[in-house]
């Protein structure tokens, strides 16, 4: 087995991780809120907690979670293992602001310090290194923002994290909000066929303040990795019902074909497909890390064997073969 050595630099937190590292919103399970489908299907959480330890093994050390995946399920289990892994060692993300509470709105400062202080007992820590904002929906006329900021300055201050994040599946509304939260580092929604890293103006404001990065859902859910022969419909609760490519006979060809060409093109590493969609997304991003989803240790091991960024050119031939056949 080949481990992932590559580290990163979270820009300014001096912080170092790994590259490649471990998101655990399948271990939460299948879940569904407000009536649509937020969570995994195929859950098993020895899988889970054996995916995480043997990342660990292999030098993947940080860890990103929510409140909540499952309900603080997924933190529970990442919890269970300080007998195991030495808390000290994983650099450990969560986040909060996606569950509104009784309050009929997003970032109530009191629900906040509810989920926060909760998130500690599920991790069984006494600090949180990263914590995120985990959207920027912050109600009408932006109204809740400055609480919800004020109140994450707040744990901080406390000593409950060490680093403020900032999260959201747009890049442009994040740029909102960037500079009065002035993160240490952020979390945007990124892949090879979604990617308005660049010309949301985020890619830039990273450099330019050296902050950390960190993309999620970089393989579309796994749908980028063409593993599907057949249009797929996934079973409530689980997000993956949302996608409409994984029920498009003609996305899903699309996918086999990038596959394909990628094995083509990659074909003297072990892991051609997840090393070309990774890849691509380090490329001209010294401070920026990738989070896999790892179910079972069979992810964990390729997500192992990747973690290195491509040449300028071939992260632009990665991405040509995603892109929407005109």
């Amino acid at each position: 087995m080949v481990s992932s050595t590559k580290r990163v630099r979270l820009g300014r937190t001096g912080v170092e991780v790994s590259s490649i590292s471990v998101g655990t919103w399948a271990h939460g399970g299948p879940n569904v809120a407000g009536g649509t489908s937020v969570g995994w299907g195929g859950h098993d959480d020895g899988d889970a907690q054996d995916a995480l330890l043997y990342a660990f093994e292999h030098g993947l050390d940080h860890w990103d979670t929510a409140d909540v995946y499952g309900n603080g399920h997924a933190e529970t289990l990442i919890g269970e293992l300080w007998d195991r892994v030495p808390r000290e060692k994983v650099f450990l993300a969560s986040k909060v602001g996606w569950d509104p509470g009784p309050h009929g709105h997003y970032y109530h400062p009191t629900y906040m310090r509810r989920q926060v202080e909760r998130s500690l007992r599920n991790l069984k820590t006494d600090v949180i290194d990263l914590h995120y904002l985990h959207h920027c929906d912050f109600g009408p006329d932006d109204r809740h923002f400055e609480p919800a900021l004020e109140q994450l300055r707040a744990f901080q201050a406390e000593g409950k994290i060490r680093f403020i994040g900032l999260s959201d599946w747009s890049p442009a509304r994040m740029m909102r909000f960037i500079d009065r939260v002035d993160p240490d580092v952020v979390q945007p929604y990124r892949n090879v066929q979604d990617d308005t890293w660049e010309s949301s103006g985020l890619a830039a404001w990273v450099r330019e303040h050296d902050i950390g990065a960190a993309f999620f859902s970089p393989l579309k859910h796994g749908l980028l990795l063409g593993k599907y022969e057949r249009p797929t419909r996934f079973e409530e609760g689980d997000f993956r019902r949302n996608v409409p490519g994984f029920e498009d006979p003609a996305v899903i060809e699309q996918m086999k074909q990038a596959r394909d060409a990628l094995i083509g093109h990659f074909a003297g590493h072990p892991q051609p497909v997840l090393h070309g969609v990774v890849g691509a997304l380090l490329t001209g991003c010294p401070t920026a890390c990738v989070l896999l989803g790892m179910r079972n240790r069979r992810q964990a091991e390729a997500a192992c064997q990747v973690g290195e960024a491509l040449s300028s050119a071939d992260a632009e031939w990665v991405k040509s073969r995603y892109q929407p056949e005109s």
